[in-house]
Formats: C-alpha cells, structure tokens, sequence
C-alpha cells in the first residue's frame, strides 16, 4: 500500500501529493537559492564592506593650535578585504577626552575615498584631544559611512589595541588611549618644538 492509497481512503485526491511535493520543492530550492546570493554579496562585500583598519600612530604629528587646541594628523590606512569596491564618505567617533574631526579640504584631507578590491588607501583624519585623563581604557568604536553599489550605509568598527613595551612584557593598549597617550606626551616633552 502507497501513500496515494492511504490518502485516498481518506478522500483526499492523490493529484494533491505530487503537486505539493513540487511546490515544496520549489519553495525550499528558492529559499536556499536566496541563501546562497545573500551570502555571496555579504561575502563580496557589496553589502558592508570588508575593510582592514590601521591606525598609524608612528607618523603622528602634535600641534598646539592659536587658540591652546591639542592635536594630530591621524594616517589611516584602508585595505579593501572584499571583492566590491566601496567608498567611504564618513568617519566619526563618540569618545570622552577625544575628538575624530572630519576631514579638511585646506589640509588636503579628503573627505571622501574610494578602495577598490585588493587595493590599499591611506585617509587623513584629525584628532583633538579635550582631556588627556578622561579618554577610556577600554577600547571605543568608530563610525564611518560608506557606499557600494547596492546603497549607502553606515557600521561601527573597533580598532585593534596598541602594544606598549616594557620590562614585564607587551602590554595592550585601547587605541584611542594609545593615541591621546602619545599625543599628550609629545605636548609636555621638552623635545617637542
């Protein structure tokens, strides 16, 4: 005895199983067809970008602006991990003590930088420091904005720690502590010009 038979006991018309089989499989293959392109973009980076960060702190500049201002110009070097090309149209950070300011066209900082695939950029940003004592211990988010050929949008990102050295050892360091530390040193070190 089929399962046709059985269902036929029951009067329910046995043309209905092998359609809904069909139409079963059809909705499980769309679904797991819509799996797979979703994955692919996410994986391309069309949808959020796959982006390396690196803060370079080595060729931070200290200046003490007209108005007692501290600063420095912060190189951050972009390297694009996905297949899609993005640009980046924004990058801001909410920090106690700390200040990431949007690029400046006098400065020849561009505010706006496009990262093919495979290839690496370095973007130009400023940081102010407000309170040297008051910047977090923990590492701290940035925010940037972004745009791909599916649409623009924005995401959070958190940089990897600074690594100081000492007689105990390496030592990791929040980023943005890393960089007030260096900032503010280089401000009340009597070799700073």
């Amino acid at each position: 005895m089929s399962s046709g038979d059985i269902w036929q006991q029951f009067g329910v018309a046995t043309w209905r199983a092998p359609h809904g089989r069909s139409l079963l499989s059809v909705v499980v293959s769309s679904c797991l067809s819509l799996v797979v392109i979703a994955a692919s973009l996410w994986w391309s980076g069309a949808i959020i970008p796959h982006i390396h960060w690196d803060p370079d702190g080595f060729f931070l500049r200290t200046e003490v602006d007209e108005n007692g201002v501290l600063s420095a110009g912060l190189p951050i070097e972009l390297e694009n991990e996905g297949m899609a090309s993005f640009t980046l149209t924004g990058i801001s950070a909410e920090i106690p003590g700390l200040l990431l300011l949007p690029a400046d066209e006098a400065k020849k900082e561009h505010p706006v930088i496009t990262v093919e695939s495979g290839v690496m950029k370095t973007l130009k940003a400023r940081i102010v420091i407000t309170d040297c004592a008051a910047v977090p211990h923990e590492p701290q988010p940035v925010t940037f904005t972004y745009r791909t050929w599916m649409g623009s949008g924005s995401a959070e990102v958190t940089w990897d720690s600074w690594w100081l050295e000492g007689p105990e050892g390496r030592l990791p360091v929040a980023w943005q502590r890393g960089l007030a530390g260096k900032i503010c040193n280089d401000a009340v070190s009597p070799d700073w010009p």
